[in-house]
């Protein structure tokens, strides 16, 4: 899962699709461009049907960004194979997330396990924030970073849907 060129590197707008769609942690907005799926968002946004260069190939990448999440949150998928838009992830933060890609479902890691493991053992902080702007949570399955410590750490979502998700793939925690 490498990031990509895409056209808006060149100044020219992209086009994207958006839908909403209902899961057991509440609505999930899910936007995808032509070259994947770009943002998943907790709560609701107005919809938007791509139209323009790409529109074909975003509805695509939306519909089986869809499908992957039904699946996912149903238990029939525990692993997501849609392509991805790494677009709105740079530098660190990029690598943090590409390397989140490969902890499986079922496993949690630290921030600083997930430190070392991109070769900053120290920066587990920094760890921290890249998952705090993970554009693509649960699909790069952020709520499997906790604290190296008894407390779960932060989730944009809420602690009770990371504990939630991490329980959905039978991670089991202390009360």
């Amino acid at each position: 899962m490498g990031s990509s060129t895409r056209a808006a590197d060149a100044g020219a707008a992209v086009t994207s699709a958006v839908s909403v769609i209902a899961t057991p942690i509440g609505p999930l907005s899910l936007e995808a461009t032509c070259e994947g799926l770009v943002e998943v968002g907790f709560g609701p946004r107005r919809v938007r049907v791509g139209t323009g260069p790409g529109a074909a190939s975003a509805r695509r990448h939306l519909r089986t960004a869809e499908r992957q999440v039904g699946q996912y949150f149903a238990g029939s998928r525990r692993r997501f194979t849609i392509p991805l838009d790494w677009s709105r992830s740079e530098g660190f933060r990029l690598e943090v997330l590409q390397e989140l890609t490969t902890v499986p479902p079922g496993e949690i890691v630290t921030y600083g396990e997930l430190a070392g493991r991109v070769g900053r053992p120290g920066a587990a902080r920094a760890v921290g924030t890249a998952m705090g702007t993970n554009p693509l949570p649960i699909v790069v399955p952020c709520h499997r970073v906790v604290r190296a410590g008894p407390r779960l750490g932060g989730y944009g979502g809420s602690e009770d849907t990371k504990r939630w998700l991490l329980g959905h793939e039978g991670v089991r925690l202390p009360d």
